[in-house]
């Protein structure tokens, strides 16, 4: 590949069309990539290696990133114990960092599931088909969804991909997976009380969302609730919900 061809890579739910050009990726400019780009700005400056470096727009006006080599976790098995350990204390420096985080204008931000509060600035996407993994560098992508929420609620986004959390699962099996994600984060007892209710609302309020796009015809949601999606999300609310007090047990054992 040169450095003026254009590849079109899969996914772009949110931001559309995602092209790679040599050693960066191309997507379309949104109104939340001013403050996207600003964060994205600031983890590198703080040395935070699980996000990609922004390049400002190109010519076609499109937001410019670094590209990351490697393959999407969802390509590969299931993280083991040791490695949802150190996925969690991915997300607690990520946490660290945006709690601390000043944006240098006031912030534009397309946050499609609400939380119930703001704590600090949240990826909102922590998912296995947003991490490039490259031997022992990993790489957080699409980051069109970050803006305010709450430390629970993007990390229990989290274990629903990666434990997974969802419908054909083994309860006790997930409990003590789910566990070693919360031991790498660092949950304190609250933390670890919340945890299971917050995977509970954000694994639901997807399910909302693909309906309510189908219903009111927004996209992409009702691109995706089409495709059967909800299929999905549907079901992982049930088994969240059947299940949480088994996973709370285990963390809190």
């Amino acid at each position: 590949m040169t450095e003026t061809d254009e590849e079109v890579l899969e996914g772009g739910n949110v931001a559309g069309r995602v092209v790679r050009v040599g050693r960066t990726v191309r997507k379309p400019w949104r109104r939340s990539s001013p403050s996207v780009t600003a964060l994205l700005e600031y983890l590198r400056r703080c040395g935070y290696e699980a996000s990609p470096p922004p390049f400002g727009r190109d010519g076609q006006g499109r937001q410019v990133l670094g590209y990351a080599p490697g393959t999407m976790a969802d390509r590969m098995a299931p993280m083991a114990e040791e490695e949802l350990h150190r996925l969690g204390g991915v997300i607690r420096r990520l946490h660290d960092l945006t709690a601390a985080y000043r944006p240098p204008e006031e912030p534009v931000w397309e946050v499609p599931i609400p939380h119930g509060r703001e704590e600090l600035v949240c990826h909102n996407d922590l998912a296995p088909w947003n991490l490039v993994r490259d031997g022992d560098a990993w790489t957080f992508i699409d980051w069109d969804c970050a803006g305010p929420g709450t430390r629970m609620g993007d990390l229990g986004y989290a274990a629903h991909g990666f434990v997974p959390l969802h419908e054909g699962g083994g309860p006790v099996h997930d409990a003590w997976r789910l566990r070693a994600l919360a031991d790498g984060y660092g949950c304190d007892d609250a933390q670890r009380r919340e945890l299971p209710g917050a995977v509970l609302q954000r694994v639901r309020g997807m399910y909302d969302l693909l309906v309510e796009g189908a219903r009111t015809g927004r996209r992409p949601w009702a691109r995706l609730y089409a495709e059967g999606h909800a299929d999905h999300w549907g079901p992982a609310a049930r088994y969240v919900e059947r299940n949480r007090g088994v996973w709370l047990a285990a963390l809190l054992s």
